[in-house]
């Protein structure tokens, strides 16, 4: 099944339908997505990361989950297929395709679907609407970078501060210095480094094409990466897809933060769900990069908007102390092609 699930798109599979071989499985998804090609002209995928996903879905054997999630990022210019992260947008769709699958039983007006996150080990609940017994993708919801409006989905998370780090701040500081650049290092769901603009003589403002073209932006924020990596406990990231690389500039919407994201060498054209979680907590420590730049009202839970080029996401952070415990988002997601693709 194809899907677009929040601002990504890609296929939808049972686990039980592909090679339980790893090497395998990845072998036959890259050839499904047309990669390694830029422009995936063979394959499925849409020539670019944000449209060359895919999400493995199976009943779960946990007794709090109904359904497993792994996610893999196929790079479509080289081939690489990860499950070092997870996507958000994506899991925004997996409610919908695990009724659609038969996997979780649809009730009346709204089903909540349980959903372990392989990639992190955590866990998430997704709210999804079922009217009559059947998911309805029509709605009143509008999430910024994807036109129209849509049925919402409510996204609840737990377990995601320092799901793949360990700690919510990994080096156990506010901040840190990477290459004469402070950097805050954060991991609330997605593992991230967020630096300001400034410090690279960016207003934070550009589009997305303007800083990827920018003279030697690229290798220096690489450099930092592959250094905030090893102090993240992520190891060698150099063929990895985390951490996310954040640059920070003050909001001008109203939002806590304005944000462009390197993913980790493409910028986003807008940002990912678990990096905006990432992004909103990393604010909200006082000495962090954001200080000076952030702007949000000391409350729990807190409901905050993380811009980025296309609008704004949607924050709610409920913490206990110095750790967030719930992370909610809104997402939307609709069924595109249920059907059968060609390797």
């Amino acid at each position: 099944m194809w899907m677009r699930g929040g601002t990504s798109k890609g296929g939808f599979f049972l686990a039980s339908d592909l090679p339980a071989d790893i090497e395998a499985r990845n072998k036959l998804l890259v050839s499904i997505m047309g990669s390694p090609d830029m422009r995936q002209i063979d394959g499925m995928g849409g020539a670019h990361p944000l449209t060359s996903k895919i999400a493995v879905v199976s009943p779960s054997e946990r007794e709090d989950c109904d359904v497993d999630y792994l996610f893999l990022q196929v790079q479509p210019d080289t081939g690489s297929i990860s499950d070092s992260q997870n996507c958000g947008n994506m899991l925004a769709a997996v409610g919908p395709f695990a009724v659609e699958r038969g996997l979780v039983p649809a009730k009346d007006g709204e089903t909540v679907v349980r959903v372990y996150m392989v990639n992190s080990d955590s866990q998430a609940d997704l709210l999804v609407q079922t009217p009559d017994g059947r998911v309805k993708y029509d709605g009143d919801a509008k999430i910024d970078g994807v036109p129209g409006t849509h049925a919402a989905i409510i996204q609840n998370y737990y377990g995601t501060a320092g799901a793949q780090c360990g700690a919510l701040l990994p080096s156990g500081h506010e901040v840190d210095v990477i290459d004469d650049v402070e950097v805050t290092l954060i991991d609330n769901g997605m593992p991230s480094v967020m630096l300001r603009a400034s410090d690279f003589g960016l207003s934070g403002y550009e589009e997305p094409k303007a800083i990827e073209e920018t003279p030697g932006l690229k290798d220096r924020i690489e450099s930092i990466r592959l250094k905030a990596g090893e102090m993240m406990g992520l190891g060698d990231v150099t063929d990895k897809t985390i951490p996310k690389m954040c640059l920070i500039s003050e909001p001008q919407n109203g939002g806590i933060i304005n944000t462009r994201t390197f993913i980790p060498h493409r910028v986003h054209e807008a940002v990912g769900v678990l990096a905006a979680a990432s992004d909103a907590a990393a604010c909200m420590f006082l000495n962090s990069v954001a200080k000076g730049l952030a702007e949000f009202e000391q409350v729990n839970p807190c409901r905050v908007d993380v811009e980025h080029p296309t609008g704004m996401m949607t924050v709610e952070l409920e913490w206990d102390g110095e750790t967030v415990i719930r992370t909610g988002l809104l997402r939307t997601a609709r069924k595109l092609m249920d059907g059968v693709v060609f390797p």
